[in-house]
């Protein structure tokens, strides 16, 4: 099972997505393709550089590229959280690639979201709602097929969380999604000894009808 994640600055995705890991989900991001081309290039990373360097890469190997070069990483027998869905090819790309795959689309109060940016002082952060707005703006979508979509992400998600309140709301939120036919519980101690014992029966050449009968 494939989840992506997907939204605003500062609306909670990484609460969100350290919850899934707690849960057993592997984690990756769109954005470590951009690194690793940063790296191979020699620069430093900044936002202003990720966006660029995504952009780039898009318009050279088509807008599907980083789920693309992702997807080919991952194992049939894990459940995965994607992080960093910037654009409606990427999340068409995980769907062919999973029939499972939903979008989670998380967003928050622009105010609280502005104040959470603050708090975290991270460098390269806007620290004013017009910068905030313009940046955001900026990756919203326009006539550029390779730049970044988020509206067109917003409008395919599966699922919209509001992230306006407590973390626990936010998990709470999280779990109703889960629970409803995204998330399968761990088998039985009893079903997974059986499992095994299949699977071992299945390479046995005893043709007998006892064996047959295990069946």
């Amino acid at each position: 099972m494939i989840l992506g994640i997907s939204g605003p600055y500062a609306a909670g995705k990484g609460e969100v997505i350290a919850y899934l890991r707690e849960r057993s989900f592997y984690v990756l991001s769109l954005s470590d393709i951009i690194r690793q081309e940063l790296a191979r290039q020699g620069l430093e990373e900044t936002r202003e550089r990720m966006i660029e360097a995504g952009n780039a890469l898009r318009s050279e190997h088509g807008p599907a590229v980083l789920a693309e070069r992702l997807v080919a990483q991952l194992l049939p027998d894990r459940n995965y959280v994607i992080d960093s869905v910037r654009h409606s090819a990427e999340v068409n790309a995980l769907r062919a690639a999973d029939p499972q795959f939903k979008l989670i689309w998380v967003d928050g109060d622009e105010a609280i979201r502005l104040e959470r940016i603050r708090l975290r002082g991270r460098g390269g952060d806007p620290l004013t709602m017009e910068e905030l707005q313009r940046l955001e703006g900026r990756e919203q979508g326009g006539d550029d097929p390779a730049g970044q979509q988020l509206a067109a992400v917003r409008e395919l998600a599966d699922f919209t969380l509001d992230n306006s309140g407590s973390l626990e709301e936010l998990h709470g939120e999280v779990q109703r999604v889960l629970g409803r036919s995204l998330f399968f519980e761990r088998p039985s101690w009893d079903e997974y000894f059986m499992s095994i014992a299949r699977v071992v029966a299945a390479r046995s050449n005893c043709v007998s009808p006892g064996a047959l009968a295990f069946f």
